[in-house]
């Protein structure tokens, strides 16, 4: 219960309306746009590849250094750094929802994706700022409060994700029932009204002056001014961008040594990948197993939002207690075996209980893997580069999601109809591997999705022991 008492800080409330504003758009580049191709009679292939507009979440690192030291005319003295950059991209947001709206996907699917990616860029930027004001609302040496507030924008990403998506799910089924014919335009211009709403909540947030990290960006530029021998025009331009863009990066690998660095590096791409197959995926399945658009709102979307919430607070309690290493292990194995019961229910056939059973163990797993993965990233940052080292790491662990899980849809037709997979480079031919087809694709699927977790831990594993975290 002392453990618990930290999610009572004001802080959290602030780290949970934050959570809420980063996960939202994936519901509208996520379910809500799989769905929609699918009504609209896209394959699977199709969908699966249109995931790759998520590849944006990978690079945002590139420009974060730039987020970090760039000042958005007028509403940077208006509202703080942090929240100018948050609201402008939620502006973009809502008005490519509105182009949405006026779009059929049937006949301008390059249009949708375009939008979508406008969206994911938008997003992705937001998410840069957003992770940011989360770790500064906590102190530098408040390690438990760190993990605490960690699942508590765990928490919130879920309800942004998961209660959007039960708004988007049921008012498509709302609209479709009510004979309009493009009920999921309709529906976006419904979705526009909470990304205002975010905006509005986000007033609430306090932002913390930032002379520290200021101060320590101009001692980097300095620095990198008096090693290059001259301070002039052109030598303060250079060691700005060099300090911008370098500087996180040293700091980083000065911090953890080369080999614990790429050690990490190398967990962090790996470590979800199994999740996102299925996560890109799924509701491909619920539908193509017969599951209705209540259905998939009721179990995945609904009641798999209170128990994420339940299981993602006992996450970070859990954390706390064991240490975010041991966390990570657990999440891992229970990843790993919660997908195996999707393919239970893909050789079943349709069964609202195991499909109830399967959505909300699977929810439990994220819960805590999530709350494990986003503490043990949050604690490695350097609060001089906050933005730019964790959107670093946050980007090559979504690197391996969304770039390897884009041919979610493709290993799934292909291992239906049978295929080959060509191990063709530009110096070198390896020839091809054989995948013959499977009289039941999904359930295979769902196995290969629980192996893909197995590198990660070995990863973990090499360096748990020469890992420096504080977290007192």
């Amino acid at each position: 219960s002392e453990t618990f008492s930290i999610y009572f800080d004001r802080r959290m409330v602030r780290i949970l309306l934050l959570g809420i504003i980063s996960g939202f758009p994936w519901v509208l580049i996520g379910s809500s746009l799989s769905l929609w191709l699918k009504e609209d009679g896209l394959s699977r292939s199709t969908i699966g590849w249109a995931g790759l507009i998520f590849g944006v979440y990978a690079i945002n690192f590139l420009w974060a250094p730039l987020i970090d030291r760039i000042r958005i005319p007028w509403l940077t003295n208006k509202i703080g750094h942090r929240r100018g950059w948050i609201v402008t991209m939620q502006f973009i947001i809502l008005v490519s929802l509105v182009f949405w709206s006026t779009i059929d996907p049937t006949a301008n699917l390059w249009a949708v994706i375009v939008v979508g990616l406008i969206i994911a860029i938008a997003s992705a930027t937001q998410d840069i700022t957003v992770d940011a004001l989360r770790i500064e609302q906590i102190g530098e040496n408040e390690g438990m409060s760190m993990q605490a507030g960690a699942a508590m924008a765990v928490v919130g990403w879920w309800t942004g994700y998961k209660l959007g998506g039960v708004v988007a799910l049921n008012a498509a089924q709302y609209f479709q029932n009510a004979g309009i014919e493009n009920y999921w335009q309709t529906t976006f211009l419904v979705l526009g009204i909470i990304i205002i709403a975010c905006n509005i909540g986000l007033m609430f947030v306090h932002e913390p002056q930032p002379t520290e990290r200021q101060m320590a960006q101009r001692q980097t530029d300095q620095m990198i001014e008096e090693k290059l021998g001259s301070s002039g025009v052109i030598t303060k331009i250079i060691a700005w961008i060099s300090g911008t863009i370098g500087g996180p990066i040293i700091s980083f690998f000065k911090r953890n040594g080369l080999a614990i660095a790429l050690g990490i590096l190398g967990f962090v791409f790996l470590f979800k990948i199994g999740e996102a197959f299925l996560g890109r995926m799924s509701i491909v399945f619920y539908k193509e197993m017969g599951f209705s658009k209540g259905d998939i709102a009721l179990y995945s979307k609904g009641i798999g939002w209170i128990t994420t919430v339940v299981f993602t607070l006992l996450g970070g309690v859990f954390a706390i207690r064991s240490g975010v290493v041991k966390a990570m292990f657990v999440s891992g194995i229970l990843m790993a075996a919660t997908n195996l019961l999707f393919a239970a229910l893909a050789w079943s056939g349709k069964s609202e209980l195991l499909f109830a059973v399967a959505v909300l163990l699977d929810d439990i797993a994220a819960a805590f893997a999530t709350v494990a993965f986003v503490a043990f990233i949050s604690l490695l940052v350097d609060r001089t580069y906050t933005a730019t080292q964790y959107a670093l790491l946050a980007s090559i662990g979504t690197l391996g999601r969304t770039t390897l899980a884009a041919s979610s849809g493709w290993m799934v037709d292909t291992l239906e109809s049978g295929g080959a997979l060509n191990l063709k480079y530009k110096f070198i031919n390896l020839g091809s591997i054989p995948i013959p087809s499977v009289e039941n694709p999904w359930a295979v699927f769902f196995v290969i999705t629980t192996v893909m977790v197995i590198p990660s831990l070995i990863c973990l594993w090499f360096i748990k022991d020469k890992l420096n975290l504080s977290e007192k």
